[in-house]
C-alpha cells in the first residue's frame, strides 16, 4: 500500500542515459550484523524497500557480497518485478569469507562470477551500473586497475552491464579508469570531516560525473563532533540530518545513499537531508574538514 509521500531533496541527476534522484538508498544495513547473514526482521527490510520505492526513490545501492546474497535477495522479493523508474547500483571486487571479512576478489574469473551472481540474485538480465570496488577495507590503494576494469569493460559489451563506475578509488584509479571507458560514477568515502576528494568532487561535476559518498558521519574527531553538534542545535535537527544536508549542497554530482533498517528513520533521512543550511551554517560546516 502506498504511503504519503515526502518531497525528495535535491532533485535528479543523469547517470548515462539513467535519470535517478539525488536522494537514494544503500542496502548494506539491511542485511545481519556486520553485513552478515539474514536481517533479525525480515519484514520490516521488506517494507523500507518498499517505502523506499513509494516515496519516490529510484537509486538503490547493493552488492551480492552483503549477506552475502542477503540484501540483493530482499530486493528480488521486496519490489520484482520492478518499476521501470527504479535502477539498481551493485558492485563487485570483493567477497565475504568465513569470519566476516572482506578479501579481495578482483581477478577476471572472479569478476564474471560476481557479475552473474548478481544478475542471478536480483533477476535480472543486465545491471543497470556497476562499480568496481578497489584498494581493501583499510581504503584505496595505489595501482593500477587496468585488468579487473577491462574485464567489466567486456562484460558491457556482452550486455551484461549498461554502466560502469568505480568504488575507493584514488584519483589516479578514476583517471586510468576513465582513460579505458566511460564512468558514470564515483563511490568513495567522503564527509565533513573527510574532504580528501574536494577537487576530484569538482572535476567529476564540471565532467557531469556522479559522486557517491560513503560513511556520511564516519571518522569524525571529538572536536569535529562539537562543531557538527553546534550548528544542529542552531537548527533544531540532528547530526545526521545536518552532515546529509551539507552534502546535498556540496555539489549537484553528489548523490546520497543513507541506509537504515527502519521505515521511520528512512523518512527521518529524507526530511534531514532537506534541511536549509544558512551562509552562517555552511561557514561553520566548511571549516571542519580544513
Amino acid at each position: 500500500m502506498s504511503t504519503p509521500s515526502l518531497p525528495l531533496p535535491g532533485g535528479t541527476w543523469t547517470l548515462g542515459d539513467m535519470t535517478v534522484t539525488r536522494f537514494g538508498y544503500g542496502a548494506m544495513q539491511l542485511a545481519g550484523p556486520w553485513v552478515t547473514g539474514p536481517p533479525a526482521d525480515r519484514e520490516g527490510a521488506l517494507a523500507v524497500l518498499r517505502q523506499a520505492v513509494d516515496l519516490g526513490i529510484t537509486h538503490i545501492d547493493t552488492s551480492d557480497a552483503y549477506g552475502p546474497r542477503v540484501t540483493n535477495e530482499l530486493i528480488r522479493e521486496a519490489l520484482h518485478p520492478y518499476p521501470e523508474s527504479l535502477h539498481i547500483v551493485t558492485k563487485v571486487g570483493a567477497t565475504r569469507d568465513a569470519q566476516g571479512g572482506w578479501p579481495v576478489a578482483r581477478r577476471p574469473e572472479d569478476l564474471r562470477r560476481q557479475i552473474h551472481d548478481n544478475l542471478t540474485s536480483l533477476r535480472l538480465d543486465a545491471l543497470d551500473l556497476v562499480n568496481l570496488r578497489l584498494g581493501n577495507a583499510e581504503g584505496p590503494q595505489p595501482g593500477s586497475l587496468a585488468e579487473p576494469f577491462e574485464t567489466l569493460v567486456e562484460l558491457r559489451q556482452q550486455g551484461l552491464i549498461r554502466h560502469l563506475g568505480v568504488s575507493n578509488a584514488t584519483e589516479e584509479q578514476v583517471a586510468e579508469a576513465r582513460s579505458i571507458a566511460p564512468i558514470v560514477c564515483v563511490q568513495n568515502m567522503y564527509n565533513l570531516a573527510h574532504r580528501h576528494d574536494d577537487k576530484l568532487i569538482d572535476r567529476l561535476a564540471t565532467d557531469g560525473v556522479a559522486y557517491v559518498p560513503y560513511f556520511p558521519l564516519g571518522g569524525f574527531t571529538p572536536l569535529q563532533s562539537s562543531a557538527l553538534s553546534a550548528v544542529a542545535a542552531r537548527s533544531k535537527a540532528t547530526p545526521m540530518s545536518v552532515a546529509l544536508a551539507w552534502l546535498l549542497q556540496r555539489s549537484p554530482n553528489i548523490l546520497l545513499i543513507p541506509g537504515t533498517s527502519s521505515v521511520t528513520h528512512l523518512r527521518e533521512n529524507i526530511a534531514g537531508a532537506g534541511l536549509p543550511l544558512s551562509d552562517e551554517d555552511l561557514t561553520a560546516l566548511d571549516d571542519i574538514g580544513r
